[in-house]
């Protein structure tokens, strides 16, 4: 899985505003806490606010707030919001694939891959992310030997 900038940007945005719930956040402040290009960041909130992630506030007081609590917002729910599907193959969803030959059981494999990054994009919360408490599966994961290697 590639998580791209506005990926990695949306979940830090959405992170900040969970920090600050129910408060609104201006775009600047966002930025300025974040350290990303504010023009970038309005089209990334402007997506999140779409999908029904944030809600915006207009006026000298506005700025954003996520539009549920902390608790109840996924990882997966914001990416989904800026990137669409999470796993995709040549444009097509896993369980649209087909294939002949000795690829035949392929698309098994990439629903499986789908279905180990939901497990984790999808049981994650901002609040547990924000907390530092992450899910005890989410946690062994990152304890494994070669985690943190790359390959």
């Amino acid at each position: 899985m590639q998580i791209s900038a506005r990926g990695d940007y949306a979940v830090r945005a959405a992170l900040s505003l969970a920090t600050a719930y129910p408060r609104l956040l201006s775009t600047q402040a966002i930025a300025a806490e974040q350290d990303m290009p504010r023009k970038f960041l309005e089209a990334v909130l402007a997506d999140l606010r779409r999908a029904g992630v944030v809600r915006a506030q207009r006026g000298a007081e506005g700025g954003y707030t996520l539009a549920r609590p902390p608790r109840e917002v996924t990882v997966g729910a914001v990416l989904r919001a800026v990137e669409g599907p999470l796993a995709g193959v040549r444009g097509l969803r896993p369980e649209e694939t087909s294939y002949e030959g000795a690829a035949e059981n392929l698309p098994g494999l990439w629903v499986a891959v789908r279905a180990a990054v939901r497990r984790v994009v999808d049981e994650v919360s901002l609040a547990e992310i924000v907390s530092g408490r992450l899910p005890a599966h989410v946690r062994r994961l990152t304890a494994l030997p070669d985690a943190w290697e790359p390959r």
